[in-house]
């Protein structure tokens, strides 16, 4: 008998969870944004999973090592257990965008890193949530059968339109958007 799936809110990285600082894997340089444990405490605290889905084409670029990624992730790790949370997941695409058209199924906007979280650690998508800063994210959220939002905190600059770009919310900051998602979760459940 398979257990009851979980729910996930699924955390775009550069320019949402932290300042976007490109190709940054130093986890001195890391900032992360106003309120972000916060929000992030309250999105735990309503029983959702905390997966971070990123692109890292700078792997791929040679501009930092697989061993300097790692680092990092073992950095968020602890960054988010010091702050009275677990990190369920932390998902990377190190794809090219180029390479990316033609092969990769997980580079942003693409749903891959979303599919392969949700299989690996037993994700319901659907009562589900993307938060990003870009319409790549909330493209590949959608794709994935995800709610998503938008944190428009000016990183988006082409807003290219397309079927699965449009977010269900667009926030202006991410505790807007975590309060969002509780609001949600308490009108779905009444």
């Amino acid at each position: 008998m398979q257990s009851r799936a979980d729910r996930a809110v699924f955390l775009d990285k550069d320019g949402t969870l932290i300042k976007d600082e490109p190709y940054n894997v130093d986890p001195a340089k890391v900032v992360f944004e106003a309120d972000v444990f916060e929000g992030l405490r309250t999105l735990q605290g309503d029983g959702y999973r905390l997966v971070v889905v990123t692109n890292q084409q700078g792997l791929s670029m040679g501009l930092f090592s697989k061993t300097e990624l790692d680092a990092l992730i073992r950095y968020f790790e602890d960054i988010f257990a010091d702050n009275g949370l677990v990190l369920s997941g932390f998902y990377y695409c190190p794809h090219l965008p180029e390479t990316a058209e033609d092969s990769c199924k997980c580079r942003k906007p693409e749903p891959g890193l979303l599919l392969e979280a949700a299989a690996d650690l037993n994700i319901d998508l659907e009562h589900s949530w993307m938060i990003g800063d870009i319409l790549n994210d909330v493209e590949a959220g959608n794709r994935a059968g995800c709610h998503s939002i938008l944190i428009d905190n000016g990183n988006e600059t082409e807003w290219l339109e397309g079927a699965h770009r449009v977010p269900q919310y667009t926030a202006r900051h991410f505790l807007d958007a975590a309060d969002y998602i509780t609001s949600q979760t308490v009108a779905d459940n009444v």
